[in-house]
């Protein structure tokens, strides 16, 4: 499985906020924010900074996604 952040992305999109806004505002560090653009996994503590400051739930920011492989084993 992946995760996904588009959902963050369009969140950021819909408040006008750039991701060094976000970096800033969430007290989060500049690897976090490359971690998310590439699609890594972050800690479950920068999800929840993330949360806090957008004022939404972890689900508006993130969703797991199956990888082609999954489906091929499933």
């Amino acid at each position: 499985m992946k995760v996904s952040y588009d959902k963050l992305w369009k969140i950021l999109i819909d408040k006008k906020m750039k991701k060094y806004q976000l970096r800033e505002q969430a007290h989060i560090s500049s690897n976090s924010v490359a971690k998310l653009s590439k699609g890594e996994f972050v800690s479950m503590e920068v999800l929840l900074k993330i949360c806090e400051t957008l004022d939404c739930d972890i689900g508006d920011v993130c969703e797991f996604v199956k990888n082609n492989e999954d489906n091929a084993n499933a």
